[in-house]
């Protein structure tokens, strides 16, 4: 059941990004103020916390944990709790090689209740 829950909201998160980006239709010019700097950041930020949260489902090791991710300007911000300091240092590895992430900021706790 939990797995059905993670894909609805992976393709939630896929979809979200569609409408947000366009489809990938090139923008209107309008009269707003918001550069495109500020815009392609925004959006970049979002797929990079998307492959990053897809990194972390597909893998078969740490698909169960519950992971928060945040991305800013490629910096990637880490939370939750996890059994040892193996699958620590594992999940930092595994995101370290996922797309667009500059720095890795590990903010994972070892659950104490183990």
């Amino acid at each position: 059941m939990k797995t059905h829950i993670k894909l609805f909201i992976l393709s939630a998160v896929f979809v979200g990004l569609n409408i947000l980006t366009g489809c990938n239709k090139p923008q209107e010019t309008t009269g707003t103020t918001a550069s495109a700097s500020m815009i392609n950041a925004e959006v970049s930020d979002n797929q990079v916390t998307t492959n990053v949260k897809t990194a972390l489902l597909l893998d078969e090791k740490i698909k169960d944990f519950d992971i928060a991710v945040v991305a800013l300007k490629g910096d990637v911000r880490l939370s939750g709790v996890v059994d040892s300091q193996d699958q620590i240092d594992y999940v930092t590895k595994l995101v370290r090689n996922v797309a667009g992430v500059h720095s890795i900021h590990d903010e994972l706790q070892i659950n104490q209740a183990k």
